[in-house]
């Protein structure tokens, strides 16, 4: 078998997904017709052409030979396209010969996503495909590691810590290969706390165990404090909770709900009262 030195280029070729490749030959067409022409895809068969052509399933209506030449030409290509392709070629007559090229096939879907807490927010963008860059945009300037900013080895996460008032606004990911660039958006809020409520009974049977919710719109989350009768708890969490009801727990409790990067607060109140037996009621 001889390997022939130019028949495809050299390679690797660039294209992007759903696109098209042809891989042009430099040999012309010859006086008497190939009597063979086939091509491998990293060593598996996907078309030879004798007297008629036999074309694997896979590639069904995706890939022209051109008999003459014998180049091939891939259509709608997917990332699994990548790879080595390899044409053997035998004139009539002569010794068959060989060329290989390899493709890479780029594209994906880039995807921004935030999530916060109390103190910090991380922004992850996350991309499929063959990515050879990425570059973190903030109201279309470049965002620079600097003060609370902060970016993992890989470039792939932004972290912001302590978040401040100033860090809301328009993020962009703009991830590149070397046939495309795709960019996606995220909206950084930092607002509230607003619409604080307290979600639980604000009468119930005495003995009974009462969960009460507190909730609140806030980015990042609010942190939470609690009183019952104006006087401090020491609870600080969405939930308050009561074991057991008795008169001593009655009251007023108050939520309050605090943005620690806004410092905003914004509090509710609900008046707990205590339920007679139903046997002290029929009486």
């Amino acid at each position: 078998m001889c390997v022939g030195e130019g028949i495809l280029p050299a390679g690797p070729l660039s294209r992007a997904v759903a696109g098209t490749v042809k891989f042009t030959t430099t040999l012309r067409p010859p006086e008497k017709p190939f009597l063979s022409v086939s091509w491998r895809f990293n060593g598996v068969n996907i078309i030879s052409s004798t007297s008629v052509n036999i074309t694997d399933p896979g590639y069904a209506g995706r890939i022209s030979l051109d008999r003459a030449t014998g180049s091939l030409e891939l259509r709608n290509m997917a990332l699994e396209d990548s790879g080595e392709y390899t044409m053997t070629i035998t004139p009539d007559g002569g010794l068959p010969k060989q060329g290989r090229t390899n493709l890479t096939v780029y594209g994906g879907v880039v995807k921004l996503r935030g999530k916060a807490n109390e103190s910090s927010t991380n922004l992850t963008c996350e991309a499929s495909g063959s990515i050879s860059s990425r570059e973190w945009i903030k109201d279309g300037q470049p965002l620079n590691p600097s003060g609370g900013v902060s970016f993992s080895l890989d470039n792939k996460t932004a972290s912001i810590q302590p978040v401040h008032i100033s860090d809301r606004g328009t993020y962009q990911c703009k991830v590149s290969n070397p046939v495309s660039t795709m960019t996606a958006t995220h909206n950084l809020t930092v607002i509230g706390p607003y619409n604080v409520l307290i979600n639980g009974p604000s009468a119930a049977p005495q003995g009974h165990s009462i969960t009460l919710q507190c909730t609140t719109d806030s980015v990042p989350p609010a942190h939470f404090s609690w009183m019952f009768n104006d006087n401090e708890t020491h609870v600080n969490n969405s939930l308050y909770i009561i074991e057991r009801l008795g008169a001593e727990n009655t009251g007023n409790y108050t939520c309050t709900a605090k943005n620690t990067v806004t410092m905003m607060e914004s509090s509710t109140v609900l008046d707990l009262r205590g339920k007679k037996p139903k046997n002290e009621l029929i009486q």
